[in-house]
């Protein structure tokens, strides 16, 4: 039986042996079929049709959405342009060939570019400046940012001594930075390739570098190019694999430079702004344009709209085949403003016209600042035209690195020489005095060394080397320093014995050196820095120009050798050979706008400007002059421009409407006198007699007419007019005494700040744009009441205030904004001021006598008191200090028996307020329409002399 079973089970098992056999012969017949029919009958197909179907999904932008005016002009745009595009798809035996095909792929698109006058896209931050010295285009924050990208390191935290390439990462200088891009890391050949051809290669193959990890997605290296670029790269598409020709749009503005402070700019997206957007929205680029100021940035989710998407099959090079699936993109949504557009520009231009005038009315040919010895008043302070031919260079109007480029002209040449001489005679003279055993006091060295001496201490103390928190103020020798009784270097070697001065806070020194061997490791860091620092370099210059070593005239020509002003030959000689005065040239320049304010980034600069509709709140203009043009920091930020933007002394990326802060001076004068009859410590008969010096606190300060006149006895209405301190001083005195009689600081101040809080003065006003926070002052009642103590406000909070006081006590939260709407015109969101408070405390008679007293200050003035419209308004003029002029101020409405218009200007280091109150008239009149005002516009500088008007 045993035997039987055996047998039946060895059948069975040959019959699957059999079965699987023949299973498998079949399964090879099939494939061996499939090959032939693959690699012989179709092979040829194949072969030419390599990975055919490599499947990809492209991204479509969205076009962002329009900035439009309340009035529907246009004001930020998209312009159509066509830009080159790199994928780097192909593949490579190994690093040295894939650096050495991109490079020389590139090179090839660069010269290209170059020939067509196209200029690759560049919003790196280090540029190449006029001498061929790479500069960064940044600093702070920013620059250890730009490190930390470079380096790849996701924190600026996380940079580090870098041991292969011998240095710090985190103090990296320009030219280490891009020793190590060109040569270490993309292997650029300097033997083929000039300086700047090797940057740019550089500076593209790391834009390419920050998009390698996202998978098709190219790189923009060149946008708003020609139509010869973009045919050159359409037709040499197999020879350029990876480069591409898109149409893309441009980011455009109109009137860019009056609305630069509102609107803003957009630029590529930061590393920072790409890791938070792209945890949320997965179709976040690296390349993407976002908002990087102004509306532009805070209105940025309503103006990007959002991706489309196209399914594309390329070939083994990528070389689209077929297009699949799609999904278009959706427009961002348009903005309107409240802002009117004809009203913003007219603004900008008059108060660029009244800088330009007051400049030319305090202009003198002297190289100090003087008073009258006997007036002692800021109005009669003088602006040296020296100050000027000073800011020619150190504000950047004349290149100083293109006096030795190639091509410079022999006067650039011969300027530079003279820089450089004095330069280093300064640092020979320090190093004398400095080794001395016994140097000149400080009040014995003159402007230029005591400049010098003043420089070396601030920074040692900004390099955290000398510790100001540890000086003694009454140890004698620092009592001496104070009293300029001591010498520079006595006064180091005792700060170095006291430990004022950390010796180890200097590379290389050891706190363990003795007094003399510290010294003179201090002395050559000291002499060290002082090479290489700008700033010294920049007072240096000063005193160049100062003691006549490089001629105004020479300044003046340079002007035309480097393009700064048109080619006007005749006009050039002429100061060259000393036939047109310097003096007389800065003055035509000036009148006729040629050279601006702004450009020369004096103190007297800027400017800025809020006009509301007292009716409603609204915004009809927000001004900060000097403005910039967005367009060549919008889309690829144009580095240099950038540069100079951050190293202008007058800051045109500040916006001085809603981020300054001064006193409001006597502007303030209004709330003085809510809070006085508020709380009954005057009425509106209550008179009080002007003294001239107000004798009842310590300072014993003076009315701003003292001691030329004093205005008698006067009411509060009277007072408005004449704006006389004396009598707002004795007001904030009974503020003080109120609570128990006697004279107390903190309950006049409490008071004081009650009444202003009414008036929202110590919070922003809803501006969405950056905006500072204004502050009420917090001692010295007396002098709070006229404005000043530690009165902190913005241009835009006293244009709410004044607005305020206009309509008798609404005050609005406040928008630039009117509403948003979709691409198809339907409006999905309204904007518009709200009431944030309403003043019920104040009656009605008292709000019309501080409105009439306004129309008094008005009235009293000779320019405005024929004006085509009535106005009211106050003057303020703001102390800054003791040594520059004081800066000007107006808050007006109109027409002054039903006003639809009201402002706040402010001019920093005007002199006097009468400035602000002329320029206040005219954009007042353009707005209502006077012909004069609207002729005014563009005319070049308005000097209207003074009024004679104090407050």
């Amino acid at each position: 039986m045993a035997d039987f079973f055996q047998k039946i089970r060895d059948r069975l098992a040959g019959s699957r042996l059999e079965i699987l056999l023949t299973l498998m012969m079949i399964f090879a017949a099939v494939l061996l079929a499939r090959l032939f029919y693959l690699q012989i009958i179709r092979g040829a197909y194949y072969q030419n049709n390599y990975k055919l179907r490599v499947e990809k999904t492209q991204l479509k932008d969205a076009s962002r959405g329009n900035i439009y005016d309340r009035n529907g002009n246009l004001l930020a745009y998209n312009k159509l342009a066509y830009a080159v595009t790199i994928e780097d798809t192909a593949s490579y035996k190994n690093a040295a060939e894939k650096n050495r095909t991109l490079n020389e792929k590139l090179a090839e698109i660069i010269e290209k570019l170059k020939a067509n006058g196209d200029h690759i896209k560049n919003n790196f931050s280090i540029f190449i400046d006029g001498s061929g010295e790479y500069q960064f285009s940044v600093e702070g924050s920013a620059l250890q940012r730009f490190r930390a990208d470079i380096y790849g390191r996701s924190n600026v935290n996380d940079l580090t001594y870098n041991k292969k390439l011998g240095y710090d990462e985190s103090q990296a200088t320009a030219n280490q930075i891009m020793d190590y891009l060109i040569q270490k890391r993309f292997s650029i050949d300097l033997n083929r390739y000039d300086k700047e051809t090797a940057y740019e290669i550089a500076i593209l193959r790391f834009e390419m570098s920050l998009n390698s990890y996202q998978k098709y997605i190219a790189t923009e290296i060149a946008t708003n190019v020609s139509d010869k670029t973009a045919a050159y790269i359409k037709e040499n598409a197999k020879s350029l694999p990876g480069v591409d020709i898109k149409e893309t749009t441009v980011r455009n503005y109109a009137d860019a430079e009056a609305f630069s402070s509102v609107i803003g700019y957009t630029g590529t997206i930061s590393t920072e702004e790409f890791n938070r957007k792209s945890a949320e929205d997965k179709t976040v680029a690296i390349t993407d344009q976002v908002g990087k100021a102004g509306l532009e940035q805070s209105m940025d989710e309503q103006l990007t709209g959002k991706k489309g998407t196209k399914t594309v099959y390329v070939d083994n090079v990528g070389t689209p085949l077929q297009v699949g699936a799609s999904k278009d993109p959706v427009a961002g949504n348009d903005v309107y403003l409240s802002i009117d557009k004809d009203l913003q520009v007219k603004t900008y231009k008059l108060l660029e016209q009244e800088v330009a005038g007051v400049i030319l009315t305090k202009m003198s040919n002297t190289k100090k600042t003087s008073t009258d010895p006997n007036a002692g008043n800021y109005a009669d302070k003088i602006l040296p035209v020296y100050d000027i031919y000073i800011q020619l260079v150190n504000n950047h109007m004349i290149d100083v690195d293109k006096l030795n480029a190639e091509g410079a002209s022999d006067l650039e040449r011969a300027v530079a020489a003279k820089f450089d001489d004095h330069l280093r005679q300064s640092l020979d003279r320090l190093k004398s005095q400095l080794q001395s055993d016994s140097g000149l006091a400080y009040r014995s060295l003159g402007d230029e060394g005591q400049d010098y001496a003043t420089y070396i201490v601030k920074k040692l103390k900004a390099d955290a080397v000398f510790n100001a928190d540890k000086i003694d103020n009454k140890d004698q020798m620092q009592l001496r320093w104070a009293n300029q009784d001591l010498s520079v270097n006595d006064y180091l070697k005792y700060a170095l014995k006291k430990n004022w001065i950390d010796i180890s806070k200097i590379p290389g020194l050891s706190k363990y050196l003795d007094t003399d061997q510290a010294y003179q490791g201090l002395i050559e860091y000291i002499l060290g820095n002082l090479q290489a620092d700008q700033d010294f370099a920049a007072l240096s210059r000063r005193y160049t120009i100062l003691n006549d070593e490089v001629s105004p005239n020479a300044l003046c020509a340079i002007l035309y050798d480097q393009g700064v002003l048109p080619r006007d030959d005749s006009t050039r000689n002429a100061l060259a050979s000393g036939s047109l005065s310097a003096y007389g040239f800065i003055q035509s320049k000036l009148r006729s706008l040629e050279i601006r304010p702004g450009q020369l980034g004096l103190n007297l600069s800027t400017a800025s400007a809020v006009v509301t509709d007292p009716r409603t709140g609204e915004i009809l203009a927000c001004v900060s002059y000097p403005g910039y043009d967005s367009n060549q920091l919008a889309n690829a930020t144009d580095s240099s421009y950038y540069k100079k933007l951050t190293q202008s002394s007058s800051r045109p990326l500040f916006n001085y409407a809603t981020q300054q802060k001064t006193a409001p001076g006597s502007t303030f004068k209004p709330v003085t006198t809510v809070a006085g009859i508020s709380e009954g410590v005057i009425t509106a008969s209550t008179t009080i007699r002007d003294e001239g010096v107000f004798t009842k606190v310590s300072n014993h300060p003076k009315c701003w007419s003292y001691p030329a006149f004093t205005h008698g006895t006067l009411n509060a209405q009277e007072a408005i007019r004449h704006s006389c301190n004396y009598f707002f001083y004795e007001v904030g005195y009974r503020l003080a005494c109120k609570s128990g009689g006697a004279y107390n600081d903190g309950a006049g101040i409490n008071l004081i700040q009650k009444y202003a809080q009414m008036f929202a003065l110590d919070q922003k006003t809803g501006v969405e744009i950056p905006e500072a926070e204004s502050s009420i002052a917090t001692q010295y009642p007396v002098m709070a009441a006229i404005g000043q103590s530690d009165n902190n406000m913005t241009t835009v909070a006293l244009a709410r205030y004044a607005t305020a006081v206009t309509n008798n006590g609404t005050v609005y939260q406040m928008t630039l904004l009117d509403h948003v709407s979709d691409s198809n015109g339907n409006v999905i969101q309204k904007y518009s001021p709200t009431v944030k408070s309403q003043i019920t405390e104040v009656s009605s008679d008292t709000w019309n006598f501080i409105h009439v007293g306004m129309r008094e200050v008005v009235t009293d003035m000779s320019t405005m008191r024929n004006f085509s419209v009535p106005i009211a308004g106050k003057t303020g003029t703001a102390q800054s200090s003791t040594s520059t002029a004081s800066h000007g101020l107006f808050i007006g409405f109109a027409p002054y028996d039903n006003p639809t218009v009201c402002l706040a200007v402010r001019i920093p280091y005007a002199y006097e307020s009468f400035y602000a109150a002329d320029v206040s008239r005219d954009i007042i009149g353009c707005y209502l329409g006077d012909a004069a005002s609207n002729a005014l516009v563009g005319t070049g500088a308005i000097q209207a002399g003074s009024s004679g008007h104090g407050d």
